[in-house]
């Protein structure tokens, strides 16, 4: 624990109170002069003892740092304050007993009621350092507590992301591929879009960014899947210009949208979910729209989660614009910047 700054302030003020508190009465203009007096002396008591006591603290913390030599570790800190307090004390009453001899004397009566009287900042200052300490190690300890939860998390999520292995899930659909009948082309081709999309999660997966057109294709492949089961209830369009291609988006940040869209909203045939998907050279975003028509309360809600990352993803991403999300009564829009090329990207160092 650094106290320099501690001591500069906690001294002075500590040593003015102690002689406004001793005094007998509050001095008047032309007592100045022995107020200053005052003040010095309790001045030199305050740091010799401020200055030694936390000297012992500090020496006794790294002797004793372990939680279970505490209690050793506090009589010691008891013992030898104490005798400091009293040799200090007697030391500096000396001193000033050659230079005030009527105000300072060196009876055993005296020293004894100054000694204690000095174990009263002694003992501010002890319980002072002693709290500091304590409050120190307590937000430590919350501090690794988190970090460690959230290692366990993180350990428990990769354990059973590690239950299946991605490359074996990705071969055994291939081979599923080749099992079904020739003839069967939907069956075919779903699967073979399956493949394609579960092939561009695992390459992006460890990707900051991606190139525009590779999101795009994935997605295309996502909506080929989501027509099999929706068929013509869910209408998209795209106007993707050729000159953006090239720019990059976060992996799967445009998928989550269709998806989001897909999954909060109703896609039946009398209320088709309508979906666009376009992008803009001139203000460099990429917008999904989807008509806006939630599905009924009894079903659990959205908790957002996926947007709030999102919107994070292109914060670490240092994208130029922000992400937006406008909502209307008819439409839901998600407006995505589009990223730099990787010759003109300066991604972050953890990104």
């Amino acid at each position: 624990m650094n106290d320099r700054r501690l001591r500069l302030l906690g001294i002075p003020v500590l040593a003015v109170l102690i002689a406004l508190l001793t005094m007998d009465e509050l001095p008047t203009r032309v007592d100045l002069g022995l107020l200053a007096v005052h003040v010095a002396v309790s001045l030199l008591f305050t740091a010799t003892l401020w200055l030694g006591t936390s000297t012992i603290w500090k020496w006794l913390r790294r002797r004793y740092p372990a939680v279970e030599q505490t209690r050793r570790r506090l009589w010691l800190l008891t013992a030898t304050c104490l005798l400091y307090s009293a040799v200090a004390t007697v030391a500096v009453v000396a001193v000033l007993h050659l230079l005030l001899p009527p105000y300072f004397s060196l009876a055993p009566g005296a020293l004894l009621t100054q000694i204690t009287f000095n174990l009263i900042p002694g003992t501010l200052v002890l319980m002072l350092y002693e709290s500091i300490h304590f409050f120190e190690q307590w937000e430590h300890n919350v501090r690794r507590a988190e970090q460690l939860s959230r290692v366990g998390v993180q350990s428990q999520l990769e354990a059973l992301q590690n239950q299946l292995d991605p490359h074996f899930l990705f071969n055994s659909l291939n081979t599923l591929a080749a099992l079904i009948d020739e003839v069967n082309t939907p069956a075919q081709n779903f699967v073979e879009q399956l493949a394609d999309v579960y092939r561009y999660v695992l390459l992006s997966r460890d990707k900051a960014t991606v190139p525009l057109r590779e999101e795009l294709a994935f997605v295309e492949a996502y909506i080929a899947l989501q027509k099999t089961r929706f068929r013509d209830n869910l209408r998209v369009q795209q106007h993707i210009p050729v000159a953006v291609l090239d720019r990059r988006v976060a992996p799967l940040s445009v998928q989550l949208l269709v998806e989001n869209a897909l999954k909060h909203n109703v896609v039946s045939r009398e209320h088709p979910l309508d979906l666009t998907i376009t992008a803009d050279e001139a203000t460099g975003y990429l917008r999904v729209q989807n008509s806006f028509r939630p599905r009924a309360a009894g079903l659990r809600p959205g908790t957002g989660v996926g947007l709030h990352n999102t919107v994070h993803r292109y914060e670490l991403l240092q994208a130029p614009l922000p992400v937006c999300i406008e909502a209307t009564d008819a439409q839901f829009t998600v407006a995505l910047p589009l990223l730099p090329g990787p010759e003109k990207q300066q991604l972050p160092a953890d990104a």
